[in-house]
């Protein structure tokens, strides 16, 4: 696998390091392959999945995981499979979306979680919103932060930022570059992280990206989970006074804020001060039955 380099690596055991709390690494075998899976807070704790955006890697949460951790949550940072970072998908392709979701199912089994909180960012949004769709009884509560092709889709312009990426020749110079673009203007990009997901990118994907189209109207009236829905007001990825408007009027119950001073890539960094707060009240565990 491209980017399991020596740089990247190191790269992202130094980003995990920066966690104010006790990381202990899980691992989880699949069909798929190997899951990595950094985990902190009370072992007896509520389990909160964590799940990333692309090429974000779970350590993207050192600004955050302390503080859901502290308030008692048992924090689950997944490393998506197939994506940079220390999963290794080297069994069986995952196959499109049902087998993307099933192997979600096959690491909460591993993990031994019969029931968890999700809290997804980016790319991650979608796949935990397709997940509370997928298994709503596994789902408590569903927390989006800034998610992709949830409620509206893609600037055209940031798709083609976004499209060398995925073209041949990537570089890390090609990475930094697109963070750069996307995150102009607003404090709180991490250069530990930016460079880390620049590595990563250089050889990535080493798998197809799983996606989907957007989840219909219908289909998202369907969700059971209490949502919580936080948007990036400098979000180049998509218009967040859109997306928030989409997601009121499809999901009235859910709560929705735009959140300023940050943008896609750097929202769960950038706004933690504002962030952290509002997803450990959401998340709170007196709140629930």
């Amino acid at each position: 696998m491209p980017a399991r380099t020596t740089p990247f690596l190191a790269a992202y055991d130094a980003l995990l390091a920066r966690w104010p709390v006790p990381v202990e690494a899980l691992t989880v075998r699949t069909v798929h392959g190997t899951t990595r899976i950094n985990a902190c807070g009370p072992v007896d704790g509520r389990p909160l999945v964590l799940l990333h955006g692309g090429g974000a890697t779970s350590t993207m949460w050192f600004a955050n995981a302390g503080a859901w951790a502290g308030a008692g949550h048992r924090v689950l940072a997944v490393d998506l499979i197939g994506d940079p970072g220390r999963s290794v998908h080297d069994g069986a392709a995952l196959d499109g979306v049902p087998g993307l979701l099933g192997w979600l199912d096959a690491v909460l089994d591993g993990l031994g979680v019969p029931r968890a909180d999700f809290c997804g960012h980016s790319y991650g949004g979608w796949i935990a919103l397709e997940y509370a769709l997928h298994a709503p009884t596994r789902v408590g509560r569903l927390a989006l932060l800034d998610p992709s092709l949830c409620f509206t889709g893609y600037r055209p312009g940031y798709l083609l930022r976004a499209l060398p990426l995925f073209l041949p020749g990537r570089t890390p110079a090609r990475a930094r570059s697109y963070l750069d673009w996307e995150t102009g203007g607003t404090p709180g990009l991490d250069p530990a992280w930016r460079e880390l997901y620049a590595l990563g990118y250089a050889g990535f994907p080493a798998s197809r990206v799983v996606t989907g189209p957007r989840p219909s109207p219908e289909r998202l009236r369907t969700l059971t989970a209490p949502v919580l829905t936080l948007l990036a007001a400098h979000s180049r990825a998509h218009d967040p006074h859109h997306s928030a408007r989409t997601a009121r009027q499809t999901l009235p119950d859910a709560e929705v804020a735009i959140l300023p001073g940050a943008s896609h890539h750097n929202l769960p960094m950038a706004a933690a001060q504002e962030l952290n707060p509002r997803l450990t009240t959401f998340f709170t565990p007196t709140r629930h039955p």
